[in-house]
């Protein structure tokens, strides 16, 4: 091992080897490393607490590094999912978990994990959850796995992972008007394809990714998933340390890896911003984007602006600075769900939700709610939804006949006002 100790490694490498008490780990390799953060909701955590119930333990590997939310059924829609989510507090008493999040305090986990500064640079993170892959935005490596590794994890403390390959992703030149995280990530998709960074690790960089907003970045990380990745990650900047510094947490709180300059990429793949416009991805994939602006006679039934990809106040001010002083279309339905409460609290201290329910929108508690077809906005047989949020499968938000496209907030906003799709500028 000595002579792997000063080979080049990509952030990827470099935060498994540190969990894994190592100097250098290589593409390919299983490792066992140590996790920082273990994270479940109402829907995947009743599953893995069956399995770690079977390891027969009588206490989790560390009370503080273990995090239950429950928002995707919350507040709880009926009978089956009031009794998931009583599993999960009686368990969360039980054993003494001090990062348990009940409603009133509760937000969109992927938004309240950073808010709450459970996710920090450096740190691996595993949740049962797809979209855990959020926290890379903060320079962690985070991802999602299945119930039975979150159980595991619970009692041990550790997991396993192959050591992914990385690609590393740039973005250069200028962000055009309205253009957003979510508009680069979905040019992105369209580009590789749902599959194109397969159990990759995908590195952001570039002057254009320096320009976005910490809440853009949350976006870009968030749907990594939906490339295929294991990880995707950005280096840590003075807006990463701003934001951290805001949630009360100091640079000797946390370690910041970087990749070597002479890391070995599987590729590189670069991208002028100035070709990204406003994207839609159409359904039923994410990876089937085109230009808003080519999509105008497409007629929405109703707008989503919210989740774990784009519920962030930012995204809210975005919708906002369309929506205010106008009606939203009298044909459409237009549902706004905050992704945190403290996120609620800053856009009704801005005037946000009070221009929202002149405007004729809904405004929701914290909810991962209508973004897998939960409640709070199921579709019917035949409608169309265009929303902020990360999937558009087949059923993904109602009945398997409607259809769900995704884009930003900006076109969510624009497309609330005319009940088709539709950009600011016009």
């Amino acid at each position: 091992m000595g002579s792997d100790r000063n080979k080049p490694q990509t952030m990827a490498q470099k935060i498994l080897a540190f969990h894994c008490g190592k100097d250098y780990v290589r593409e390919g390799e299983i490792v066992n490393a140590n996790v920082d953060l273990v994270l479940g909701n109402d829907i995947t955590m009743p599953l893995a607490i069956g399995e770690f119930k079977k390891i027969g333990v009588n206490k989790v590997f560390d009370v503080n590094k273990i995090a239950i939310v429950p928002d995707h059924f919350t507040p709880n829609k009926d009978i089956k999912s009031a009794q998931q989510a009583k599993l999960i507090r009686i368990f969360a008493h039980e054993y003494n978990i001090k990062n348990y999040f009940e409603i009133g305090c509760m937000g969109i986990e992927h938004a309240l994990i950073p808010e709450a500064g459970l996710a920090l640079p450096g740190n691996l993170i595993i949740g049962a959850d797809s979209h855990t892959c959020t926290y890379g935005a903060l320079g962690a490596l985070s991802t999602g796995m299945g119930s039975t590794d979150i159980g595991m994890a619970m009692a041990t403390g550790k997991t396993w992972f192959m050591v992914p390959k990385t690609i590393k992703f740039k973005f250069n030149g200028n962000i055009n008007p309205w253009v957003s995280g979510k508009d680069f990530i979905l040019y992105l998709i369209g580009e590789i394809g749902v599959d194109g960074a397969l159990y990759k690790s995908m590195e952001f960089e570039g002057s254009a990714i320096d320009a976005l907003s910490m809440d853009s970045r949350f976006t870009m990380a968030n749907m990594a998933i939906e490339a295929g990745a294991k990880f995707g990650i950005f280096d840590v900047d003075s807006k990463t340390k701003e934001f951290l510094k805001s949630i009360g947490k100091k640079e000797n709180d946390y370690n910041i890896f970087q990749s070597d300059k002479d890391a070995l990429y599987e590729k590189i793949i670069e991208f002028d911003a100035e070709d990204i416009d406003l994207m839609v991805a159409a359904p039923h994939l994410p990876s089937n984007v085109k230009k808003a602006s080519d999509l105008k006679d497409i007629i929405i039934d109703q707008v989503v602006i919210g989740s774990c990809t784009n519920g962030r106040l930012e995204d809210l001010k975005t919708a906002n600075d369309i929506i205010a002083g106008k009606q939203v279309n009298k044909n459409i339905r237009v549902i706004i769900i905050p992704a945190t409460q403290k996120i609620y609290l800053d856009a009704l201290k801005e005037g946000y939700v009070e221009n929202f329910i002149k405007a004729g929108c809904v405004v929701s508690t914290p909810t991962c709610g209508p973004c897998l077809g939960g409640h709070m906005g199921i579709l019917a047989e035949g409608e169309k939804a265009l929303s902020t949020t990360n999937r558009n499968f087949v059923g993904r938000m109602g009945h398997p006949k409607s259809e769900v496209y995704l884009a930003g907030p900006a076109v969510a906003a624009a497309t609330a006002l005319t009940g088709r799709i539709s950009i600011p500028q016009k």
